[in-house]
């Protein structure tokens, strides 16, 4: 998974320093409410009815073990013991005091996390398919061109006020796990005739009280070529979309009264005028991002697990979790775990601090140090050994997380605010 660099480590912590200052001044009355609420969304900090609500972005959905833990410590120091995985892929604390914010967002910059631009009406977190880089149907995994949006996307001056939030997702595989339709643009990998890999670029997509779904503006368009012609895409969105009613300002509202076509040939004629040679520097930074997301060290195993096959026979409860809650690796001997937030009886979504810190040490310890959060608010293990699944489900079990209810009528998604 991708490390902060120096400026990343720089820029946090500046930010950080900088709010800190903004919410002591609040909370002495040198700021009003409304002039301390453009400066607080800006770090993903909402006023809800109760308390404050910290929203923490998880970029891609991708997130370690030592960041896992982080959160279950601050769902347990600062707010009531439990966070809430949302449908971004991010996850929000819904108890917070003001004086602790700060001190929340210093320990998340400890750990290479923060809450910039998971609120506001600008690029919000990129995500992603949970199941990227293990799963058996990858073209590619499509995390790499995530961090690289994430970083074109982070404090743009053109798009750090839009006319409403705006949100990308993207798939590498033929399953659209990502659900790539459902967001103001989507992109999806496929091929060509001649093998070469492009994206097809979806655009107005959405849900809320006017659901749509996402018109083709580009069959296939080469990766080299992404960047420039999302930029055509913003600045088109940015021009024409409306400021004056927020329920008319998404994009896909855009699309639907100027029509698709008209829509396609703004952007066409915007993206000609961009400077071609930028692609040259996205390609070669795209390349350094991507050593970030090689494989893990796998190991050469066999398909067949005989104790893993025995196990599933003497064990109905443990086949049945498996049945529902692992899915295809693209390795053979390794398997998905997906971890179900859907416990009969409990909000989904919802992890306690002991839970998040389980799936911490599951993580380290069966699943090469990796997690993700998917975008139906559900964890995934992402590579873990068949010969390891049994004992990571005993664990699971001993702390509420083994329902095997992954893609059925009782996974359901709740992401509602308060």
């Amino acid at each position: 998974m991708y490390r902060y660099d120096e400026f990343d480590h720089q820029f946090v912590k500046e930010r950080t320093a900088q709010f800190r200052d903004q919410a002591e001044r609040r909370l002495k009355g040198e700021l009003s409410e409304d002039e301390f609420r453009p400066l607080r969304l800006m770090n993903g900090l909402y006023l809800q009815l109760h308390a404050y609500m910290l929203r923490i972005a998880i970029p891609y959905g991708t997130l370690s073990g030592k960041q896992m833990r982080r959160l279950g410590d601050i769902a347990d120091k600062w707010d009531r013991g439990y966070g809430h995985f949302t449908t971004r892929q991010n996850i929000q604390f819904n108890w917070i005091k003001l004086e602790d914010t700060a001190d929340i967002l210093q320990s998340l910059a400890e750990v290479e996390m923060h809450g910039i631009q998971t609120s506001g009406n600008c690029i919000r977190n990129v995500t992603t398919d949970h199941w990227a880089g293990a799963a058996a149907d990858e073209i590619s995994d499509p995390r790499p061109v995530g961090e690289l949006l994430r970083q074109w996307s982070s404090l743009h001056p053109e798009f750090s006020f839009l006319p409403r939030k705006f949100k990308i997702a993207i798939t590498g595989a033929p399953t659209d796990r990502a659900a790539v339709k459902v967001h103001d643009i989507g992109l999806r990998l496929h091929r060509n005739d001649k093998g070469d890999a492009g994206w097809e670029v979806l655009v107005g997509g959405g849900q809320g009280r006017t659901p749509m779904i996402a018109v083709t503006v580009r069959d296939f368009l080469p990766e080299k070529d992404l960047v420039p012609y999302l930029e055509a895409i913003m600045r088109v969105y940015n021009l024409y979309g409306r400021r004056d009613n927020k329920y008319k300002a998404r994009i896909k509202i855009l699309v639907h009264e100027i029509g698709a076509e008209k829509f396609r040939s703004e952007v066409e004629a915007e993206y000609t005028r961009h400077p071609q040679q930028a692609t040259e520097v996205e390609s070669r930074e795209l390349a350094r991002i991507a050593a970030y997301f090689a494989d893990p060290k796998f190991e050469k195993l066999s398909r067949f697990v005989p104790e893993f096959e025995e196990t599933k026979r003497s064990n109905p409860a443990f086949a049945r979790w498996v049945q529902t809650n692992t899915a295809a690796h693209k390795r053979e001997g390794y398997t998905i775990v997906n971890i179900s937030l859907k416990a009969p009886g409990e909000i989904p979504g919802d992890a306690t601090g002991v839970q998040m810190r389980v799936m911490a040490e599951l993580a380290e310890r069966y699943s090469f140090d990796e997690l993700r959060v998917s975008h139906a608010q559900n964890i995934v293990l992402p590579h873990v050994r068949l010969s390891d699944v049994f004992a990571v489900w005993q664990k699971l079990g001993e702390h509420g997380l083994a329902a095997a209810n992954y893609g059925l009528a009782g996974d359901i998604i709740a992401c509602p605010g308060m």
